[in-house]
Protein backbone atom coordinates (compact mmCIF):
# COMPACT_ATOMS: atom_id res chain seq x y z
CA UNK A 1 0.00 0.00 0.00
CA UNK A 2 2.62 2.57 -1.13
CA UNK A 3 2.47 6.16 -2.07
CA UNK A 4 -0.45 6.96 1.10
CA UNK A 5 -3.12 4.36 -0.48
CA UNK A 6 -5.05 2.72 2.51
CA UNK A 7 -6.74 -0.85 2.83
CA UNK A 8 -10.31 -0.47 2.29
CA UNK A 9 -13.29 -3.09 2.92
CA UNK A 10 -16.61 -2.66 1.82
CA UNK A 11 -19.17 -1.84 4.15
CA UNK A 12 -22.10 -4.02 2.88
CA UNK A 13 -19.78 -7.01 3.40
CA UNK A 14 -18.56 -6.46 6.94
CA UNK A 15 -22.59 -5.67 7.96
CA UNK A 16 -23.55 -9.06 6.24
CA UNK A 17 -20.37 -11.15 7.24
CA UNK A 18 -21.96 -12.16 10.44
CA UNK A 19 -25.33 -13.11 9.17
CA UNK A 20 -25.18 -16.29 7.71
CA UNK A 21 -22.99 -17.73 11.32
CA UNK A 22 -25.48 -15.97 13.50
CA UNK A 23 -28.46 -17.81 11.46
CA UNK A 24 -27.08 -21.49 11.57
CA UNK A 25 -25.95 -20.86 15.49
CA UNK A 26 -29.45 -20.22 15.99
CA UNK A 27 -30.93 -22.41 13.79
CA UNK A 28 -29.24 -24.85 15.08
CA UNK A 29 -29.22 -24.24 18.96
CA UNK A 30 -33.24 -23.55 18.27
CA UNK A 31 -33.73 -27.01 17.15
CA UNK A 32 -31.41 -28.75 19.75
CA UNK A 33 -33.52 -26.91 22.11
CA UNK A 34 -36.88 -28.02 21.04
CA UNK A 35 -35.76 -31.82 21.72
CA UNK A 36 -35.73 -30.04 25.62
CA UNK A 37 -38.92 -30.23 27.84
CA UNK A 38 -37.28 -27.01 29.58
CA UNK A 39 -39.25 -25.26 32.61
CA UNK A 40 -41.86 -23.56 30.21
CA UNK A 41 -42.49 -26.08 28.04
CA UNK A 42 -41.66 -26.00 24.20
CA UNK A 43 -44.79 -23.88 23.10
CA UNK A 44 -43.85 -21.57 25.10
CA UNK A 45 -40.38 -21.64 24.62
CA UNK A 46 -41.32 -21.28 20.88
CA UNK A 47 -43.65 -18.45 21.47
CA UNK A 48 -41.39 -16.66 23.13
CA UNK A 49 -38.41 -17.33 20.20
CA UNK A 50 -40.55 -15.91 17.72
CA UNK A 51 -41.23 -12.50 19.24
CA UNK A 52 -37.70 -12.55 19.99
CA UNK A 53 -37.03 -13.28 16.66
CA UNK A 54 -39.18 -10.53 15.49
CA UNK A 55 -37.56 -8.11 17.89
CA UNK A 56 -33.86 -9.15 17.64
CA UNK A 57 -34.57 -8.83 13.47
CA UNK A 58 -35.92 -5.28 13.78
CA UNK A 59 -33.84 -3.99 16.56
CA UNK A 60 -30.41 -5.06 14.70
CA UNK A 61 -31.41 -3.68 10.99
CA UNK A 62 -32.33 -0.26 12.04
CA UNK A 63 -29.57 0.03 14.83
CA UNK A 64 -27.09 3.23 14.36
CA UNK A 65 -28.17 3.65 10.40
CA UNK A 66 -28.19 7.31 11.17
CA UNK A 67 -24.11 6.70 11.69
CA UNK A 68 -24.46 4.69 8.44
CA UNK A 69 -26.37 6.95 6.35
CA UNK A 70 -24.23 10.01 7.68
CA UNK A 71 -20.85 8.32 6.88
CA UNK A 72 -22.07 7.81 3.44
CA UNK A 73 -22.94 11.25 2.83
CA UNK A 74 -19.29 12.36 3.70
CA UNK A 75 -17.87 9.71 1.93
CA UNK A 76 -14.93 10.90 -0.64
CA UNK A 77 -13.92 9.48 -3.16
CA UNK A 78 -11.36 6.66 -3.14
CA UNK A 79 -7.65 7.61 -4.23
CA UNK A 80 -5.96 4.97 -6.96
CA UNK A 81 -3.80 4.04 -4.55
CA UNK A 82 -6.12 2.65 -2.37
CA UNK A 83 -6.75 -1.17 -2.75
CA UNK A 84 -9.94 -2.72 -2.43
CA UNK A 85 -10.10 -5.61 -0.04
CA UNK A 86 -11.93 -8.90 -1.63
CA UNK A 87 -15.64 -9.93 -0.41
CA UNK A 88 -13.63 -13.15 0.67
CA UNK A 89 -11.09 -12.03 2.85
CA UNK A 90 -13.50 -9.27 4.53
CA UNK A 91 -15.50 -12.17 5.56
CA UNK A 92 -12.70 -14.40 6.48
CA UNK A 93 -11.30 -11.61 8.64
CA UNK A 94 -14.87 -11.07 10.44
CA UNK A 95 -15.65 -14.91 10.93
CA UNK A 96 -11.43 -14.87 12.79
CA UNK A 97 -12.45 -12.05 14.73
CA UNK A 98 -15.68 -13.30 15.79
CA UNK A 99 -15.78 -16.61 16.66
CA UNK A 100 -14.78 -17.59 19.73
CA UNK A 101 -18.54 -14.82 20.40
CA UNK A 102 -19.88 -17.59 17.95
CA UNK A 103 -19.60 -20.27 20.26
CA UNK A 104 -20.33 -18.43 23.05
CA UNK A 105 -23.30 -16.91 21.23
CA UNK A 106 -23.71 -20.62 20.53
CA UNK A 107 -23.68 -22.32 23.78
CA UNK A 108 -25.71 -19.68 25.40
CA UNK A 109 -28.81 -20.16 23.19
CA UNK A 110 -28.60 -23.87 23.64
CA UNK A 111 -28.10 -23.86 27.35
CA UNK A 112 -31.19 -21.07 27.64
CA UNK A 113 -33.11 -24.01 26.51
CA UNK A 114 -33.12 -25.87 29.37
CA UNK A 115 -35.61 -22.89 30.78
CA UNK A 116 -37.04 -21.92 27.65
CA UNK A 117 -36.95 -24.44 25.16
CA UNK A 118 -35.53 -22.82 21.42
CA UNK A 119 -36.15 -18.92 22.37
CA UNK A 120 -32.18 -17.83 22.38
CA UNK A 121 -31.67 -19.58 19.48
CA UNK A 122 -34.77 -17.92 17.70
CA UNK A 123 -33.40 -14.87 19.01
CA UNK A 124 -29.61 -15.63 17.44
CA UNK A 125 -31.33 -16.55 14.11
CA UNK A 126 -33.36 -12.80 14.19
CA UNK A 127 -30.14 -11.72 14.57
CA UNK A 128 -28.83 -12.94 11.66
CA UNK A 129 -31.77 -11.95 9.93
CA UNK A 130 -31.31 -8.29 10.78
CA UNK A 131 -27.68 -8.53 9.72
CA UNK A 132 -29.47 -9.57 6.26
CA UNK A 133 -32.27 -7.07 6.41
CA UNK A 134 -29.17 -4.61 7.12
CA UNK A 135 -27.00 -5.10 4.51
CA UNK A 136 -29.98 -4.84 2.07
CA UNK A 137 -30.88 -1.77 2.97
CA UNK A 138 -27.33 -0.64 2.49
CA UNK A 139 -27.00 -1.98 -1.05
CA UNK A 140 -30.31 -0.39 -2.13
CA UNK A 141 -29.00 2.76 -1.17
CA UNK A 142 -25.60 2.13 -3.06
CA UNK A 143 -27.55 0.98 -5.77
CA UNK A 144 -29.41 4.34 -5.53
CA UNK A 145 -26.39 6.77 -5.06
CA UNK A 146 -24.70 4.48 -7.79
CA UNK A 147 -21.76 4.46 -5.36
CA UNK A 148 -20.14 1.59 -3.52
CA UNK A 149 -18.75 2.40 0.53
CA UNK A 150 -15.89 1.52 2.08
CA UNK A 151 -14.00 1.87 5.47
CA UNK A 152 -10.40 1.67 6.44
CA UNK A 153 -9.33 -1.63 7.55
CA UNK A 154 -7.28 -0.49 10.10
CA UNK A 155 -10.73 1.47 11.92
CA UNK A 156 -12.77 -1.98 11.59
CA UNK A 157 -11.05 -2.68 15.08
CA UNK A 158 -9.63 -6.36 16.46
CA UNK A 159 -12.69 -8.61 15.39
CA UNK A 160 -12.86 -6.34 12.05
CA UNK A 161 -16.33 -5.78 12.13
CA UNK A 162 -17.54 -2.29 13.28
CA UNK A 163 -18.03 -0.55 10.10
CA UNK A 164 -19.73 2.56 11.56
CA UNK A 165 -17.93 2.34 15.01
CA UNK A 166 -16.17 4.88 16.92
CA UNK A 167 -12.58 4.60 15.44
CA UNK A 168 -14.67 5.37 12.01
CA UNK A 169 -13.98 9.22 10.93
CA UNK A 170 -15.19 8.48 7.50
CA UNK A 171 -15.53 6.31 4.27
CA UNK A 172 -14.88 6.24 0.77
CA UNK A 173 -16.47 5.76 -2.00
CA UNK A 174 -16.27 3.92 -5.85
CA UNK A 175 -18.35 3.70 -8.61
CA UNK A 176 -20.56 0.69 -8.26
CA UNK A 177 -18.56 -1.94 -10.79
CA UNK A 178 -15.65 -1.67 -8.11
CA UNK A 179 -14.67 -4.64 -6.09
CA UNK A 180 -15.91 -8.44 -6.13
CA UNK A 181 -19.24 -8.21 -4.07
CA UNK A 182 -22.89 -6.67 -5.51
CA UNK A 183 -24.01 -3.27 -3.77
CA UNK A 184 -25.41 -5.02 -0.35
CA UNK A 185 -22.22 -7.29 0.16
CA UNK A 186 -23.84 -10.48 -1.41
CA UNK A 187 -20.70 -12.37 -4.18
CA UNK A 188 -21.45 -10.89 -8.19
CA UNK A 189 -22.95 -12.88 -10.29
Amino acid sequence: MGRGGQGLARVAVVVRAGAAPLWWCGVFAAGIGLLLPGLTGRRIGVMAGAVLFIVAAVVVAYRRRKRYVALARAAARAGKHDVLQDRAVTVRNWRRGHRWWLLLTFAGALGSSFAVPAAGGMLVAGAGVGLWLKAGWLGRRERAEQELIWVRVDWLGRGAGAPAGKPVKACRATGVAAGDAAPGGARRH
